[in-house]
């Protein structure tokens, strides 16, 4: 199927391993120009190194002048942005009665608030030619409860975010729309490293948690975000798809 990206300008962010390293390959396997961006120059220069194709940017998607200073390099180098893929992200804290609230700010601020500012950075560019697609990944867990508070709270401000731009910026051209992966295995991910440490807890979890009998992998996540960034999808917006296997427990 032709999904018709060939030529279109991406960014990616968190985009230097795992999902996000996938999801750039997955574009430019599609014909795009894709660029990612990340805080480790050091992971940058070898997701470099593997896809020579891919331009990078270092940065701290946390940080207003170091976004600025992304949006204002990607544009340098390509000239505009049709795609943009809110990837960056992370876990932290324990229980919610154990975790400080600094932590809560800290997992807002990266997994939420970073893409809202990407957003409106990107969306004031798609804009000027009214036309334009933003992807945001969050997780199954912003729907019901399993990862840990910071983390659930933080993916679900993201779902709702969702769609309250995307019925903004639909009538000038952009699709806002979103992912929520369930457990994804990859080499560099949090579930790698749990099934190295106890294999027989994960195999456990999998049999009990997940539907699918697997986890789910990182080319099954970006088929479903660089479907949802092609004309294919051009009536799908506000929605975030789950894409988990059965993982979910929620019906809607």
């Amino acid at each position: 199927m032709n999904l018709g990206l060939d030529g279109k300008k991406v960014l990616v962010t968190g985009g230097s391993k795992g999902l996000g390293l996938g999801i750039a390959k997955l574009f430019l396997e599609e014909g795009a120009q894709v660029g990612i961006c990340g805080r480790n120059e050091t992971s940058l220069q070898e997701a470099k190194q593997q896809i020579p194709s891919l331009e990078i940017f270092q940065g701290d998607v946390t940080n207003e002048q170091d976004r600025q200073a992304l949006i204002d390099a990607f544009l340098d180098r390509f000239g505009t942005i049709d795609v943009l893929i809110n990837n960056a992200g992370g876990s932290n804290g324990t229980d919610s009665m154990n975790t400080p609230l600094a932590q809560f700010e800290e997992s807002l601020q990266l997994n939420f608030l970073s893409a809202v500012a990407m957003s409106k950075l990107a969306a004031t560019t798609m804009m000027t030619h009214n036309e334009g697609v933003i992807v945001n990944i969050s997780s199954v867990f912003g729907r019901e409860a399993g990862g840990k508070p910071t983390y659930n709270a933080s993916k679900a401000a993201m779902i709702s975010f969702t769609k309250s731009l995307a019925d903004e910026l639909i009538g000038q051209g952009i699709r806002v729309c979103g992912v929520a992966p369930g457990s994804v295995l990859h080499p560099t991910g949090n579930w790698q490293k749990r099934l190295e440490e106890n294999p027989e807890k994960i195999k456990t979890f999998v049999e009990q948690s997940i539907p699918a009998g697997r986890f789910g992998t990182v080319e099954e996540i970006a088929n479903t975000v660089v479907f949802l960034a092609s004309k294919r999808a051009s009536w799908v917006s506000g929605a975030t798809l789950n894409v988990d296997g059965g993982q979910s427990k929620s019906n809607f």
